[in-house]
């Protein structure tokens, strides 16, 4: 098997497991596939929760059409790569780690991005509290230069991507990195909270003014999930 496929199995193996986007009972080997089945998870709010900061409309397709597209993609990639791998195929086998990389990386990056939201009525907004009050501050200077430094962040996304808070795990320390397309936070990072700048995130309610996209987001972040994985 490529170097690159295994460098891609581990890292997206724990990223599943930490996310819950595939049942515990199945699992990727190191080395080899067994058949597993992402599916599509279900919203803890309606798609109209999160209004008026995103429309029930967008909510509806970037969960049903866009999030939906990563999980089949994901399941028919698993499928080729298991498929090649009886047949002694390696080299077809390696050829599908970008595909492996891109949707399970979609399917992780949004099953962790529907936890991170709340509608503004129940645990959306505000700011963190406890611990995680106390790290964003430590890290950040205030939480209101971390939202500013994230929002920098977001607008000077090229393209498609992600910009996530992450806990190093190591030192236990803060900070703000991006990820391109749909790649997933591993390695000696965890995610904490991840802002979807994609197009399809925000493009038919915002337009072009992705900036009031940026700044919306932030009324209905729970900060509840976020302190969860930072704890």
């Amino acid at each position: 098997m490529s170097s690159t496929l295994l460098r891609t199995v581990p890292a997206l193996r724990g990223a599943l497991r930490a996310s819950g986007a595939v049942k515990p009972a199945v699992a990727l080997a190191s080395t080899s596939f067994v058949r597993c089945k992402a599916t599509l998870p279900d919203l803890p709010y309606d798609y109209n929760a999160l209004e008026p900061y995103i429309s029930s409309k967008i909510m509806e397709l970037h969960h049903k059409k866009h999030h939906q597209t990563y999980v089949t993609g994901l399941n028919t990639a698993l499928e080729n790569i298991a498929k090649a791998q009886e047949q002694g195929d390696f080299t077809k086998a390696a050829s599908m780690a970008p595909l492996l990389n891109f949707h399970g990386g979609g399917h992780v990056n949004h099953s962790l991005f529907w936890e991170n939201l709340a509608p503004a009525s129940r645990e959306g907004g505000g700011e963190p509290t406890g611990d995680l009050k106390t790290a964003i501050e430590d890290d950040f200077g205030s939480f209101e230069d971390f939202r500013k430094q994230m929002n920098t962040t977001l607008a000077g996304i090229q393209g498609s991507g992600w910009a996530w808070l992450v806990k190093d795990k190591e030192s236990d320390t803060l900070s703000i990195v991006t990820r391109a397309n749909q790649d997933p936070v591993t390695g000696a990072f965890v995610p904490l909270l991840g802002i979807d700048a994609w197009e399809h995130a925000y493009y038919l309610q915002y337009e072009n003014r992705k900036a009031e996209y940026f700044d919306a987001i932030w009324n209905i972040i729970n900060w509840k999930t976020v302190a969860k994985r930072y704890d």
